[in-house]
This record gives structure tokens, C-alpha cells and sequence, in this order.
């Protein structure tokens, strides 16, 4: 089985308390359901940006709001493609954190949500490198987007399956499980992009894996903050701290240091935020958060676009039945997110 290699540090022992201390604020804090649903919104319109802009997508965030509410947007297929796999991708980490174990099949088929329409050859999404792919296209390295200097070579496609067989067994053993929450994340970010398991996606997949961490452990359970704006702001400092493991020892004590400032340097701002938004009070049994899914956040967003939206456009939208479109503004009613105005065919919805 897989065995990490690293030690805590006073610095990273620093930044794990920091983080504890702004997390205890979010999870207290009186947040009313349309401020909720703004830091969810704002946190996947980020990683979804800052995770693909890192791989070299050219789309803003404005653009990819749009993509999310079904706008056309001029931008080039792949771009968009991109964008909108990787926030099915982050969308998908809710189904895979309520599952007991993590398996291959869960990690292949991140990756083909990922990958879906982007790689040149469509064989290898949701696949993981063989020495078949190897003998054809030649060694997977790790280079610089301009210099194409070599700066990591991954092992070879043979030993893919049983380094990956080892990491997962790892990730479903009380070991990690031990572990807090963030260096688990941080280890697995890691030890994935040093397997290099994939032709290409690798990266994306490796920072989705990170954040299932997170969520799985119930770290991230309100998906508010987005740690790719981290790795996307100093994007050399990001595959610098990657370069930092000796190959030879695996020691991963300087690149935890630097995932652990990541993620206090995010949850900090998401901290920062809901104190603005709530003067510093702490949430009582008055002022529940309430949780909403994925469907109610996009309706949502598209009334911050358009400023009113009907029944009907909520089932093209959400592609539902007339039942579950009612079922779902009944429940944003309820819970204060949007109001009703007009009558019969003149009914629409409004943000609250």
C-alpha cells in the first residue's frame, strides 16, 4: 500500500490552525439562503475557471457564468468544452462523496466527465495510459507550456495500475482517513499528478480529487471556497511546489506547506466574505443554513442574468418535466431564495 512521506512542520502546523479557526466562522455564521447560494455560485464559476485557465483555457468568468445558464458565447469549441466538463465534473463530486469507498471506476469516470470532447484521440478519456500508448505517441513527460522543458518524468505506463491500485487503497484505509482532512487532499493532489495515470487530463482530475478530499470528509460539505484561484493566481510558485518532491525520497513536507497556505489563503476569503455579509453575528437555532443543489443554484443564476424566470424556461433549462420544475420552485420559495409575482400565464419567479 501506498505510504505518504512528509513531515508537519511549525509552518504547516500554523496554517492548519488559521484554517480551523476561519472554517469554525463560516460553519457559524447566520447565512440566509440567497447569500449561500452567491458563495457556492461564485466558488464553482471559479475553480472552474481558475482549473482550466491553468491548463490553458482562454474563457473568462463572465463567459463561463454564461455557459452556465445556456448562453452562446463566441469562444472555440474546445474552450467551451472544457469548461462545461469540469463543472460536470465538480457537480459530480456530491454523488461520488456519499459513496463508503472510492474505486478505479469512480477515478476513470472523473476523468471522462473531464476529457469528454477535448483529447485528440476520444479513446483515451475515461483510460489510463498503456505501453500500447507509450510504443505509439512515446513517454507521457511533464514540460513547461512555453519552453517545453522537461520538468517531471512520470513512471512508465506499465506501472500505472499498480501504483493507482496502492494510492486508492490508501485513500480507503483509516491511515488517511486519520489524517486531517486537508493534508489528505493535499497528499492526494500529489501523488496523482506524480502517477501521471492519463495521456493528458491529469492535472484537472488531480485538483477535482483534491477537493473530493475535502468534501468527502466533511471539510467543504457547502462547496464555498475555491482552491484552483490559489494555484491559478502564481501559477510558477503552483508547478514549482510540485518540482519541490525529491523524486528519490517522496518527501512532501515543502509541497504540503504550500497546499496548506492555499487553502488558508481561500477559506480566509470566504471567511472575510460572509463577515461582510453578516456583521459578525454567529448563527443560532433561528438561522439554519440551507443546503441547495446544484439545479436550484442554476436557476438562480440564470435570474441574476435575466432578472425573472418562468416555469416553462426552468424545464428547458433544467431539461425536467413540468412536475419537478413546480416541486423545485416551491422549494426555493419556501426557503426565502425567490418570490412569485402574476397570475396564470403571466406567473414568474423573482430573486427574494
Amino acid at each position: 500500500m501506498f505510504k505518504p512521506n512528509f513531515t508537519i512542520t511549525n509552518t504547516t502546523t500554523r496554517y492548519l490552525s488559521e484554517i480551523a479557526v476561519a472554517r469554525e466562522i463560516v460553519l457559524r455564521a447566520p447565512l440566509i439562503p440567497k447569500w449561500e447560494i452567491d458563495l457556492r455560485r461564485q466558488s464553482l464559476i471559479n475553480s472552474t475557471h481558475a482549473s482550466t485557465s491553468i491548463e490553458g483555457n482562454k474563457l473568462s468568468l463572465e463567459e463561463i457564468s454564461d455557459l452556465m445558464i445556456g448562453r452562446e458565447i463566441t469562444a472555440t469549441r474546445r474552450d467551451k468544452q472544457e469548461v462545461i466538463n469540469y463543472f460536470e465534473a465538480l457537480n459530480y463530486l456530491d454523488i461520488l462523496a456519499s459513496k463508503k469507498e472510492l474505486a478505479s471506476e469512480d477515478i476513470l469516470k472523473l476523468h471522462k466527465i473531464i476529457t469528454k470532447g477535448v483529447l485528440d484521440d476520444p479513446k483515451n478519456s475515461g483510460h489510463y495510459r498503456t505501453p500500447a500508448d507509450e510504443k505509439k505517441r512515446g513517454r507521457v513527460v511533464v514540460a513547461e507550456r512555453l519552453t517545453r522543458k522537461i520538468t517531471f518524468l512520470p513512471p512508465p505506463a506499465k506501472e500505472v495500475p499498480e501504483q493507482i491500485k496502492k494510492f486508492i487503497a490508501w485513500l480507503n484505509n483509516k491511515e488517511a482517513r486519520e489524517l486531517d482532512p486537508v493534508l489528505e487532499a493535499g497528499v492526494t493532489h500529489y501523488e496523482f499528478v506524480r502517477i501521471h495515470p492519463f495521456i493528458d487530463g491529469n492535472g484537472r482530475t488531480s485538483r477535482v480529487l483534491a477537493s473530493l478530499i475535502l468534501l468527502r470528509r466533511g471539510f467543504d460539505t457547502k462547496r464555498f471556497f475555491a482552491l484552483d484561484d490559489f494555484y491559478n493566481s502564481d501559477r510558477p510558485r503552483y508547478y514549482e511546489a510540485l518540482k519541490s518532491v525529491n523524486p528519490q525520497t517522496l518527501d512532501l513536507t515543502a509541497w504540503l506547506e504550500y497546499f496548506c497556505e492555499g487553502v488558508a489563503v481561500s477559506i480566509n476569503a470566504v471567511r472575510d466574505k460572509v463577515l461582510s455579509l453578516t456583521g459578525d453575528k454567529k448563527k443560532d437555532r433561528e438561522t439554519e443554513q440551507v443546503a441547495l443543489d446544484n439545479r436550484q443554484i442554476k436557476v438562480v443564476e440564470f435570474l441574476r442574468k435575466e432578472g425573472k424566470i418562468t416555469n416553462k424556461q426552468i424545464r428547458g433549462l433544467l431539461k425536467t418535466s413540468n412536475k419537478t420544475a413546480y416541486e423545485l420552485l416551491q422549494s426555493l420559495i419556501k426557503n426565502r431564495v425567490i418570490t412569485k409575482e402574476g397570475k396564470g400565464r403571466n406567473t414568474h419567479y423573482l430573486l427574494g
